[in-house]
Order: C-alpha cells, then structure tokens, then sequence
C-alpha cells in the first residue's frame, strides 16, 4: 500500500493526536513503508497536522562529536539519527538548538523559545533542557516504527533522578558555532557505563509497565507500528520502578511487575491525561 499524506494525518488523529499537542518523534522511514512524496511527504504530515502545536525531532550528533571532531556548527552539522530528522532541520521555519551532541530541531508555536539556552547544557539530557521539558509541557513522545531503545526522553528522567553510573567522568572538550560565529566552550559529559555500552538499550525493561499504567499506547503510522507515551506519566513511572534499585535496568535482566502494581489506576489502553494527574512530585532525588 502506498499512503497519502492525508492518509497519514488521518492515522495522527485516530492516534488521538491534537494539532495543539507538543509531540516529540523518534521515527524510522523505513518502518513506515511507501508514502506518495516519500520522507517529504511525512514531514508535510506532520507540519501540517500539528501546524498549532509544538512538533520537535531529534537532530543529535553524538555520534561523530569527539576529541578529533570537536566543532559542532548547528547550521551545517548532520544529524545521525535517522533519515527524516537529517531532512527537518534544515527545513524552512525548523529552529535547531545549540546542544553539541543531543540538539532538537522545533516547529511550531514557540519553538524558539522551546530549545534556548540548550547552549548551557553540559550533558546529554540536561535537568530543565528540551527533553526534560517535555513533562513540564504536557507533552507526548511519538515512537514510530521504533521502541524504547530509541526514547530519549528516559536518558532525561535518569539524569533528573541522579541515576548512577550514566556519565562519563570525564568530560569531553567541545566547541558550539554561535548565531555570530563565534565559538563557545563546552564541556560535555558523555552517556557512559562501563557494564551497558548501549545503556538506551535497557529501556525496553520498562515497555510492560508503561502499557499496564497508561503512560503508552500502541498506535500506527503508516505501515509502523507506534508506540505514543504521556511525558510527564512516562517521567513518574520510571522514577517508581527504579526507587528500589535505581541502577536495575542496566543491572538486572528485568524489572518486577510489582513496582509498577501501586500505579495501575488507569484503564488498560487509555493514555494518561496530564490535565488530571494533580501536582507532580517534583523531587529530583530517586
């Protein structure tokens, strides 16, 4: 089957997606399968439908940042995650913040304001940075043809919480291009742990409990298979399941069932509604 983009955006509102949403993708083209434009087409989608809202795409360069490779210029630099993300940033309108490994390209309603001062930001995920955001903005976090070995957004709730063992010790000299030109010093602690060298990997521990509370939902788009999870319920799920042991999802092979019992107050299938969760906790101590 070859989709139309209407026929996309058609999956976007069955999802239960709003064009005022702030939804972040992690996506894979080939996942999706035939679409009339190709990756063009997809973007079209999503420009469109959430043409009120916030939609953001990573455009992360951790992967060529290094000693040898320092400069980051956000006005030139690929992004190394994944095909319609190398295509977003560069797109008219997309704003793309100044972070040197974990950069966010933003389009929409106040997308500039969204990814400022990423500039500061010293680790990957920062305490108050793009991915941690996400909860305070009540957003969603679309995974499309991808698990949750691709959720940034639990590399964010690891560093809020002071989980051990994700940084490295020592940090890695690297230099921003500035909107001027200049270049701005920073230095960047890298995700590192010596058991687990693909520490994202571990996340799909937390697939189960994420269904069992509401936090996600299992959509589509395309041919893919999505899964669509609530920021701020994903954020108060994993801080439950990793209390006890906050290392577990590197040093255990799975998470108990019952850490997550106390919070299955949510009917299987529905996604959380932020607008009735009350006031979070808002310690950022496991």
């Amino acid at each position: 089957m070859r989709y139309t983009k209407q026929e996309l955006k058609q999956q976007l509102e069955a999802a239960g997606l709003k064009r005022t949403d702030t939804v972040l993708i992690h996506s894979s083209m080939k996942a999706i399968g035939r679409v009339e434009g190709g990756a063009e087409s997809v973007l079209d989608a999503w420009m469109e439908y959430f043409d009120r809202g916030l939609l953001l795409l990573p455009a992360h360069t951790w992967a060529q940042m290094s000693e040898r490779y320092p400069v980051y210029d956000p006005q030139k630099e690929e992004s190394c995650v994944g095909l319609l993300t190398r295509l977003f940033w560069k797109r008219p309108g997309v704003v793309r913040s100044l972070h040197p490994t974990h950069s966010v390209a933003a389009f929409g309603q106040g997308a500039a304001a969204y990814v400022a001062g990423e500039e500061y930001c010293n680790t990957p995920c920062t305490p108050g940075g793009c991915y941690d955001r996400l909860r305070q903005a009540g957003g969603k976090i679309l995974l499309v043809g991808v698990g949750h070995e691709r959720n940034t957004f639990i590399h964010s709730v690891e560093e809020v919480l002071n989980v051990p063992n994700r940084l490295a010790d020592r940090p890695l000299l690297l230099y921003t291009v500035m909107p001027d030109g200049s270049r701005r010093t920073v230095y960047m602690r890298k995700h590192f742990n010596a058991m687990q060298p693909h520490i994202s990997e571990d996340f799909v521990k937390l697939e189960q409990a994420f269904y069992e509370t509401g936090a996600a939902v299992k959509t589509v788009f395309g041919d893919a298979g999505c899964i669509l999870c609530d920021a701020r319920r994903v954020f108060e799920v994993t801080r439950h399941c990793l209390a006890p042991d906050p290392e577990c999802l590197v040093t255990k092979p799975l998470i108990p069932p019952e850490r997550w019992e106390a919070l299955k107050y949510k009917p299987e299938g529905c996604l959380w509604d932020s607008n009735k969760a009350g006031e979070e906790n808002e310690n950022s101590n496991l």
